[in-house]
């Protein structure tokens, strides 16, 4: 019998082992198709060598750990033999420094879990002078198990805290209301439901810790090695790919918010026009989702969940609720609820509408994004798009154009030069150099100018890439006046997409989307980490926060090439005294003093992380911060003196259509609040006098 047992347990470890060869075989191919393909494909001549071992050594460890809650520094000091030896595993397609940091922090995940489970054992007193700190890069890695354990417990104690704080506000609130719906409960038994509660959400969170299948664990080492090279190069699993080409082709659905998995966290990255976020207005640029719950149900916890995962959780049937628990940049929490919708791609499309502001009737265009349909499903193109409102606003006698590129991710690269030709004669409008430092133009060749008049272009932090070649030929060829943050995003490259199956010939080894090109102005300097600098600058409330190129781990440098022949624009805006009478008109408005207290506040709150655990101070805590937020409903309620009006050609389609007259009643009311694109109009009523 016991030979029996034996021969089984040998079978099965066998299998066992050929399972994981096979695995690692495959992942061992993955890794040397990528590299075959970034050596030959990057635009940078990459140097495979200690520094680079070191940066991939640091970033995957960071990515494995962000909070440092699993390993221990005797863990980091054993992984230390391969911090230079990286370089050489990626020449010879070795996998070993992955296998063993990933085995161990499996090993790891069993152990935290211990701590956090014992967290929850007794009741906690919310009345000591504890804190915690929560900013990754302020904390160390736990020299022995005892500090490990220590920093679950103030984990799990600062989670109880912020449920039991919400609790007891709602038991207040019902005191107050004299609420006899309400289940009166004691502040002991509030205690207990909010350890219970927690405790089995950090329970659901060591579950999906350890769901993570193989193909994400290793995406996220390979993704460590090509942001390494650049921000924007990555790798991609085929479903990842599938999705890339969804968002790429404009089909989404669900809430309408594209999202982004970084550091263990789900950040908003855009919001779609026209989308049910975008209606509902509160989900913004840079919010951290934290917790999905579907309506009233219980909330779960996204954290380290794969974006897969988080996707899945928050589409679902138009009509059905999804409640988002969030982290604005100011550190504040928030719920948001959100009626799920169908996001229509005719609502990422240019449009425009009429300004009236005293005798000036002026035109607004707004540019999401620079969409072209290569599938030729619908043959849609921004410039086209955009040249049929330049000609509508044209028609009703608009007497300057403002043309809005805030948030606006960039696109199709064809469609920004021929957009930029309408405005001038020809000439060059941007410049491309590649890996073998071949330096082109791309010229836009018709002789018409399709608008002459005076012309704003509005950008802020979030314009990347062909809105930052918009803006910098328009700005370069002095013919219209740039207006918006500090500076653009500063994205001023390029990538193409390579299939991985095509270099090793095996399949479903997935896709690398590599940077082949930068982008330079006409002038020859790129917009790569410094963007455009806007003409007239205007206070941002993301100005002092890290969220543009320049703040990435590895960005491509800032550099500069011969500059282009071009005629500048012969009817030039006196731009100084312009500039002079918005910076006063700045000066006086409330809503953008109120902005750059803001913007402050956010800085601070980025640089101070440290929350106490006396219940006490975290409620005067949680008061400023509703205090502050009130203030800055000044903003958000803001409401503008300016007049839409709907163009002519528009009139008859919108009065037949009411579900296009809802939506237009309901930009017009969003472009109300908008107290930049008050000053827009206040700068091109300078212009035109």
């Amino acid at each position: 019998m016991k030979i029996k047992i034996s021969v089984v347990v040998v079978i099965i470890a066998a299998l066992s082992f050929f399972a994981f060869r096979k695995i690692a075989d495959k992942q061992e191919s993955i890794l040397k198709a990528m590299i075959k393909t970034l050596q030959s494909e990057h635009f940078s001549d990459l140097k495979w060598d200690d520094s680079f071992s070191k940066k991939v050594f640091n970033m995957y460890l960071e990515h494995l750990d962000l909070n440092k809650k699993f390993f221990l520094s005797k863990d980091i000091e054993e992984f230390k033999k391969y911090e230079t030896e990286i370089d050489e595993e990626l020449q010879y397609g070795s996998i070993e420094f992955y296998t063993v940091a990933s085995a161990r922090y499996k090993q790891r995940i069993d152990e935290s879990e211990k701590y956090m489970l014992d967290a929850f054992e007794k009741p906690f007193d919310f009345n000591g002078d504890e804190s915690i700190q929560l900013d990754s890069k302020k904390i160390q890695w736990a020299k022995d198990e005892k500090e490990l354990s220590m920093q679950w417990y103030l984990l799990v104690k600062y989670q109880v805290l912020s449920r039991y704080s919400d609790l007891l506000e709602e038991k207040n609130t019902a005191i107050e209301k004299k609420d006899t719906a309400y289940k009166m409960r004691t502040d002991n038994e509030l205690e207990l439901d909010a350890r219970d509660k927690t405790k089995k959400a950090s329970i659901d969170y060591f579950k999906r810790l350890r769901k993570l299948d193989q193909d994400e664990r290793f995406s996220v080492y390979l993704n460590c090695i090509t942001s390494v090279c650049d921000p924007h190069s990555d790798y991609f699993t085929p479903p990842k790919k599938q999705e890339f080409n969804d968002q790429m082709s404009g089909s989404f659905e669900g809430i309408g918010a594209q999202l982004q998995e970084k550091d263990g966290f789900v950040k908003v990255t855009s919001i779609i026009t026209g989308s049910a976020s975008w209606r509902q207005g509160q989900l913004k640029v840079d919010d951290i989702i934290t917790k999905v719950a579907q309506a009233s149900a219980e909330p779960v916890s996204v954290q380290d969940m794969p974006l897969n995962d988080v996707v899945k959780m928050i589409r679902g049937k138009k009509g059905t609720e999804v409640r988002l628990t969030v982290k604005k940049p100011d550190g504040n929490m928030v719920i948001i609820a959100i009626v799920r919708d169908i996001v229509l791609t005719e609502e990422t499309f240019a449009k425009s509408m009429l300004i009236k502001e005293g005798k000036n009737t002026l035109g607004y265009i707004y540019l999401p994004e620079f969409y072209a349909d290569f599938s030729k499903r619908t043959n849609r193109r921004c410039a086209t798009d955009v040249l049929k409102e330049i000609e509508k606003l044209k028609k009703d006698n608009a007497q300057g154009i403002i043309l809005d590129l805030r948030n606006n991710g960039g696109g199709s690269l064809a469609d920004v030069v021929d957009m930029a030709g309408f405005f001038v004669k020809d000439g060059p409008m941007v410049q491309v150099k590649d890996r073998k430092e071949n330096a082109s133009q791309l010229n836009d060749e018709d002789a018409v100018v399709r608008y002459s008049g005076a012309l704003i272009i509005m950008v802020n932090e979030l314009s990347a890439s062909a809105s930052e070649i918009m803006a910098a030929a328009m700005q370069d060829y002095k013919r219209a006046v740039i207006m918006g943050s500090p500076s653009t995003f500063g994205k001023g490259t390029v990538q193409r997409v390579f299939e991985l199956d095509n270099a090793f010939s095996e399949r479903d080894l997935g896709s690398v989307k590599i940077t082949t090109s930068k982008f330079y102005r006409i002038n020859g300097s790129t917009t790569q980490l410094k963007g455009v600098i806007p003409d007239i600058i205007l206070p941002d409330q993301y100005k002092y926060l890290d969220i543009g190129e320049k703040d990435e781990d590895y960005p491509l440098v800032f550099d500069e090439i011969k500059k282009a022949k071009y005629e500048i624009w012969n009817e030039v805006p006196e731009i100084s005294k312009i500039r002079e009478n918005s910076v006063k008109r700045v000066d006086k408005s409330e809503a953008f003093k109120l902005i750059e207290q803001y913007a402050k506040r956010l800085k601070n709150e980025r640089d101070n992380q440290s929350y106490s655990l006396n219940l006490k101070k975290y409620k005067e805590n949680l008061k400023q911060d509703k205090e502050a937020n009130k203030k800055n409903d000044v903003v958000t309620n803001y409401k503008s003196r300016l007049k839409f009006e709907s163009l002519s050609d528009d009139q008859a389609l919108w009065q037949s259509d009411t579900v296009k007259l809802s939506k237009a009643k309901i930009w017009i009311g969003q472009l109300q609040k908008d107290v930049y694109l008050e000053e827009a109009v206040n700068v091109m009523g300078d212009m035109l006098k």
